[in-house]
């Protein structure tokens, strides 16, 4: 885990938490949406000031709300307070305390960290004025702090406000953290494999699709190296532009920001969806490690059948590793973190010219390259020009000489002579003298 201080945000339902988190974070990292419940897992960002100050700043579900997750979100915020320096105690500054408000109160007293009241939607200073915002004092924390996060009013000043009560943080070496998107169709089971993997219920589960809303980061350390598991809300296509629409935004977003992707289905239960997400990843570039869940609830009869049948769906990802597991006996789970470093790793690995020169020219004298009406495909030489994904540049006398077959030869070639068996690469076929060249994507 980090040494950075940190700083979570909490209050009642609809009081302007996930606004207030996003504009101190500096982008829109939480959905915002004027309906309570939006909010349910805890989630985290790292806050950096403009002295280069920084913290972790926490984003939680609302309290007192009501609803069926109630319980399960007063759980997790509790356990996520553990430790936190400074807790932002948000109420709506225009209508005054509310009775949840004192019940939250009430209950923040029993932790340890120091509490600044924060009260939001507060647009004109006017609004200071009024007797609503006076019986804020009732709350029993002190004056409350003026802001409203949608005009950016008093965050710049809430933000120095945080820094100064915090103690700085210990200096540390920045570690390169492996960022993993957990994807999957909604009700796959992919927030039990994150709990599952590091240890904690740190989200919540339950059998019901959408349970998560939004993408939750996870910290935590494998193998000596700090991860970060992003559990996305299950993507499902949506037209209407509603809380789902975002949370699938969010997921994408989460995808396209990650280092590797594992995708996670259901033996029984794989199809269109699969794909679509698959190929969303592969868009990205991102490395995809296909995780197969609920693996114990398969018999030993089916184990070949359903084997073939994840084959077939997916052939066109026939270089993704595959991890059989389960997260409720943690089958698996250790070979899952296991892959996830070494397609990372791989993804990162940069060729030296000089070798992929002398393998080109192997190549091309194992499998002549094409002709057309007597005039030869020639390929001058190959150099890898980035990683994440792997990209290699191969310059040609005409890229229209390229035909789809040989394009798929030298895939072929570079994916096993050159070790990139487990990831996505990129092919750039640039002839001399042009600037342009015709990408082809993994």
């Amino acid at each position: 885990m980090s040494s950075l201080p940190r700083v979570a945000i909490v209050g009642r339902p609809n009081v302007g938490k996930s606004s207030l988190f996003n504009r101190l974070v500096g982008r829109r990292e939480a959905i915002v949406a004027d309906q309570p419940g939006v909010t349910r897992d805890v989630k985290t960002a790292l806050v950096r000031s403009d002295r280069q100050e920084s913290f972790e700043l926490l984003d939680t579900g609302g309290l007192w709300s009501g609803d069926r997750w109630e319980q399960d979100i007063k759980l997790k915020i509790s356990e996520a307070l553990q430790g936190v320096r400074l807790i932002l105690f948000c109420v709506d500054g225009r209508q005054g305390p509310q009775g949840m408000d004192f019940e939250v109160a009430e209950w923040l007293r029993g932790f340890q960290g120091e509490v600044l009241l924060v009260a939001t939607k507060l647009d004109d200073p006017q609004h200071e004025e009024n007797t609503e915002f006076f019986e804020l004092y009732g709350l029993g924390f002190g004056a409350p702090f003026p802001t409203s996060a949608e005009h950016a009013r008093g965050t710049y000043e809430l933000l120095d406000e945080i820094i100064r009560r915090l103690p700085p943080a210990a200096n540390e070496a920045q570690e390169e953290t492996v960022r993993v998107a957990i994807i999957g169709r909604p009700n796959v089971g992919k927030s039990s494999l994150v709990n599952a993997l590091i240890g904690d219920d740190r989200v919540i589960v339950a059998d019901v699709p959408g349970t998560t809303r939004d993408s939750v980061d996870v910290h935590f350390r494998f193998a000596g190296r700090p991860f970060i598991l992003v559990d996305t809300a299950g993507i499902r296509r949506t037209a209407r532009r509603d809380v789902e629409y975002y949370a699938r935004v969010r997921s994408e977003r989460a995808l396209n920001h990650s280092d590797v992707a594992v995708l996670v289905m259901e033996p029984f239960e794989l199809g269109d969806h699969e794909l679509r997400l698959a190929n969303l990843a592969l868009v990205a570039g991102k490395p995809v490690v296909l995780a197969i869940n609920k693996w114990d609830l398969v018999s030993d009869e089916e184990l070949i059948a359903s084997k073939r049948h994840i084959s077939q769906i997916l052939s066109h990802l026939h270089f993704a590793p595959r991890v059989y597991t389960s997260a409720l006996n943690d089958f698996g789970l250790h070979e899952l973190l296991a892959t996830v470093i070494r397609v990372y790793d791989r993804t990162r690995t940069r060729v030296p010219t000089s070798e992929a020169n002398s393998w080109l020219e192997v190549w091309t004298q194992r499998q002549s390259p094409p002709n057309f009406h007597g005039k030869a495909l020639k390929l001058f030489y190959i150099t890898q020009a980035a990683i994440a994904p792997p990209t290699f540049i191969i310059s040609v006398n005409n890229e229209s000489f390229v035909t789809r077959a040989y394009e798929q030869y030298l895939r072929n070639r570079i994916r096993e002579d050159l070790e990139f068996m487990e990831v996505p690469i990129r092919l750039v076929f640039k002839a001399r003298g042009k600037r342009s060249g015709k990408r082809v994507r993994l």
